[in-house]
């Protein structure tokens, strides 16, 4: 007769619900500071952005964005930003060429220099934007704070919400943050639980993150473009025939970032590489003007708001130049993100499609050209579809950019993306 076991019974799992619901408050406190971040860095950088493009050539009487001062400026902030780079403790975090959305969390000794360089950048007037040093700060410092106070807590845990409450916070809205997490998560092909269940979390962070930067700063993608309320079969093809042309033409900057990396590593300081490349930047904003300068956002609107208003020869260089300049910035080791400069490219070439072809509705050709290059620049292409379709507003827009992604994708996938490995080579 056996002898009845003297082991304990095993624990009786948790309920879904019961699981999730302490992960409540700590998503919920991780998206509101997340948000706070975001919004400081941004609001830091438009006054300084005023004080040096504004205030400081006004008080100088020269032209706030004469030929003069667009190549002075840049210059300086490559040297502000290599000063930063050389001298302050972390460096300003890894080689900015070989870091993209995310990443393993920095040690918190390098967030105000990582800080400080992405803030000098926005204010510049480079073409860069604020995520990709916003989303490593976050990261870091809710990684290290969260293993102080929940010791027991999976690391992992931390570095998904500040990811998905930064994401939330910098388009104002949960789902860019849903697609990237969701997207990310099926790279793991064990993890238990639903797909639901794993993105319940991320998702709170990035509601607290995505409402806190609603309710302080308003923001919108709203372009006020003419709505698209009844799509054909001409629509169709020029929804697939500008997203593949834009693909095509953002995977010039792809292919353009190991070689020049490599001319601004043959440089070997700090002090060399970001002030020549600001020194490019400047010449480059010289010769497309100042709607080629900085991230990028405000100076789209201005493009959609003036529809009809450039000739495709302006449009045309708009985009070159623009595309040149992301490539230089993130290539020499300015600190910053290559969505929103992506973003104007993807505008640019879409109104330059537009202007060759009046007939192609100005919704179908913007968020067309902005899918294609936002498919070469980033490869995410759940993203990729959220940006475009929310810069068209227009519900009948959302089929065709489905539609147009799937050539564009096979333009794109298996080639360089924009972001380099830690030996220079491109990642594929």
């Amino acid at each position: 007769m056996d002898k009845p076991s003297s082991e304990p019974p095993p624990p009786v799992p948790k309920s879904p619900a019961r699981a999730l619901f302490p992960q409540v408050l700590p998503a919920l406190v991780v998206g509101v500071a997340a948000s706070l971040l975001f919004l400081g860095i941004e609001w830091v950088s438009e006054e300084f952005e005023h004080v040096l493009w504004h205030t400081l050539p006004g008080a100088l009487g020269i032209g706030g964005f004469s030929v003069f001062w667009t190549i002075v400026m840049l210059t300086a902030t490559g040297i502000a930003v290599g000063l930063v780079v050389w001298k302050v403790p972390g460096h300003a975090g890894p080689d900015p060429a070989e870091t993209g959305l995310g990443g393993a969390p920095l040690a918190p000794a390098v967030v105000p220099g990582l800080l400080l360089a992405g803030t000098l950048t926005l204010a510049g007037g480079v073409s860069l934007g604020p995520e990709n040093p916003i989303i490593a700060a976050n990261v870091a410092l809710a990684y290290w704070l969260g293993r102080k106070a929940a010791p027991a807590a999976p690391g992992a845990m931390w570095v998904v919400l500040a990811s998905a409450a930064t994401i939330g916070a910098l388009f104002g809205t949960p789902v860019a943050a849903a697609l990237v997490i969701s997207e990310a998560l099926t790279h793991q092909p064990n993890a238990k639980g639903s797909l639901w269940d794993r993105l319940f979390a991320p998702l709170v962070a990035a509601g607290a993150g995505a409402l806190t930067t609603s309710l302080l700063a308003h923001p919108t993608f709203d372009m006020s473009l003419p709505p698209l309320t009844d799509p054909g079969w001409s629509d169709l093809l020029a929804s697939m025939v500008v997203a593949t042309a834009a693909a095509f033409f953002g995977l010039l900057c792809c292919y353009g970032l190991p070689p020049v990396h490599r001319a601004f590593q043959r440089l070997r300081h700090p002090m060399l590489m970001i002030p020549v490349g600001g020194l490019v930047l400047g010449l480059l904003g010289a010769l497309g003007g100042s709607l080629t300068l900085f991230k990028g956002l405000e100076q789209v609107k201005e493009l959609t708001q003036n529809i009809g208003g450039y000739s495709s020869g302006e449009l045309a260089k708009m985009a070159v130049v623009k595309l040149a300049a992301l490539l230089v910035a993130a290539a020499c080791g300015f600190v910053g993100g290559r969505i929103f400069p992506a973003v104007f490219i993807g505008v640019a070439f879409g109104l330059f499609a537009q202007a060759l072809v009046p007939e192609i509705h100005p919704a179908v050709a913007i968020s067309s050209g902005v899918l294609g290059v936002l498919l070469a620049t980033t490869r995410q292409g759940w993203v990729s579809l959220f940006v475009a379709a929310v810069l068209a507003s227009s519900p009948a827009m959302l089929s065709l950019l489905c539609v147009a992604s799937l050539p564009a994708w096979l333009v794109v996938t298996g080639r360089p993306q924009l972001e380099l490995d830690t030996h220079g080579a491109p990642l594929h």
